[in-house]
């Protein structure tokens, strides 16, 4: 029985109002084969303290400031490596898991050795018939959304599925692939991070996959701060730059354009203008590019796979619940997914 490093990130007094239930169901879990770590950012001696007291069977990384999510994972996922444990399960502290979730995982990772990020299924705490996410689903312009949101879960005759890439609040990963692809990209901070390690993973001849009966539910609310607009839209891009080929970018770079200047609107009527704005000037920051050019031929350098044999797990339509309205609707995405249907005929004609 292999071992499974468990990790959850801490801010705050965010421990305060979800740790209980969380770490309740790891202990309920019946596999038992595992070894919990809890990363404390921004840490202080009460929440330390307050770890420490409840959650006993926890090793506890503390580090003095919130150096955001994806470093807070990487920490422990280093940690994991260096004791090479085979796999790692990222769960959020305002999730809990079923007993038998991770034996699903395991399940599920082992039906070969390409698959290396299975997500549980991740199903809303406030109504658990209802779906959090059945697997995230990637838009062509980096756009990252949960798939089948809020929909009633009606069962699957089968164990699992492919996945554009898991949701990072609960996903199984082969520490194997890790050691190939590296960790969560630290400049992301928040957001899109697991978007971008799963794109990894396929990039590098690996496969991610939904596990329909390992199930987690999840105290779901999307945060509607400000900072969440600029950090969601600025990796989205981010993300998409390192991860497709040129031929790619170049091909997709009219939409991208478009929808570019048309966000300035959505942008000014949600009252993010500014935070629109600020994410255009990171790009327009001549220093960042040192970091662009880097991560990008960095990821490059990982390619096994082709654009157009990824592709097939992306979406022509922008469906983020949040921003839902009649013209993307009912008028951008019905072009949007003509022009990707047509890209990615052209990608695959041109052997890209």
């Amino acid at each position: 029985m292999e071992k499974v490093g468990i990790i959850l990130v801490n801010y705050k007094d965010y421990a305060k109002k979800y740790l209980k239930d969380c770490y309740q169901s790891i202990l309920n879990s019946e596999y038992k084969n595992w070894e919990l770590v809890i990363v404390d950012n921004q840490s202080s001696s009460e929440t330390y303290e307050y770890l420490k007291s409840n959650a006993k069977e926890a090793k506890i990384i503390r580090n003095e400031e919130n150096d955001g999510f994806a470093k807070g994972n990487n920490d422990a996922m280093k940690y994991f490596l260096e004791k090479n444990t085979p796999y790692i399960l990222l769960l959020n502290m305002d999730a809990y898991l079923d007993p038998y979730a991770i034996s699903e995982l395991l399940q599920v990772i082992k039906e070969d050795k390409y698959v290396s990020g299975v997500q549980a299924r991740l199903m809303l705490e406030s109504d658990k018939k209802r779906i959090n996410s059945l697997g995230n689903i990637s838009n062509f312009l980096g756009y990252g959304y949960c798939s089948k949101y809020n929909e009633v879960y009606k069962g699957k005759n089968k164990l699992s599925d492919y996945i554009a890439y898991p949701s990072g609040a609960a996903v199984l990963l082969k520490t194997e692939a890790l050691k190939e692809i590296g960790f969560f990209d630290e400049k992301l901070w928040m957001y899109n991070e697991d978007q971008d390690l799963a794109w990894r993973l396929w990039l590098s001849g690996y496969s991610c996959k939904i596990a329909y009966n390992s199930v987690a539910y999840h105290k779901y609310e999307f945060g509607r701060s400000i900072s969440k607009y600029y950090y969601m839209d600025r990796n989205r891009i981010i993300v998409a730059f390192k991860n497709y080929s040129l031929p790619s970018l170049l091909i997709f770079f009219p939409a991208f354009f478009f929808t570019e200047i048309s966000s300035l609107l959505f942008a000014w009527r949600g009252g993010w203008l500014k935070e629109k704005l600020k994410v255009w000037l990171f790009f327009f920051n001549f220093k960042n590019w040192f970091y662009l050019i880097k991560a990008r031929k960095k990821t490059q350098k990982l390619r096994k796979r082709k654009d157009s044999e990824i592709l097939k797990y992306f979406s022509g339509k922008i469906t983020h619940q949040e921003v839902d309205n009649f013209v993307l609707r009912y008028i951008a995405n019905p072009i949007l997914q003509v022009y990707f249907s047509i890209c990615k005929s052209i990608l695959k004609l041109l052997n890209f």
